[in-house]
């Protein structure tokens, strides 16, 4: 559990680090993740719909 902590407790330091050394890069990879969300969500409405009817 402690190996566990130590590795969030990293991921979220890199994340705050890069946040503030390169505030528009974590802007470009914050919205290609929110791009790929809605482009998977809007895919899989669309498999749904086509399965339905």
């Amino acid at each position: 559990m402690k190996t566990k902590k130590v590795l969030t407790y990293l991921a979220i330091a890199f994340v705050v680090f890069y946040l503030y050394s390169r505030p528009a890069e974590a802007a470009t990879a914050v919205k290609g993740v929110f791009d790929g969300i809605t482009t998977g969500a809007g895919q899989l409405a669309l498999f749904f719909s086509r399965l339905t009817g």
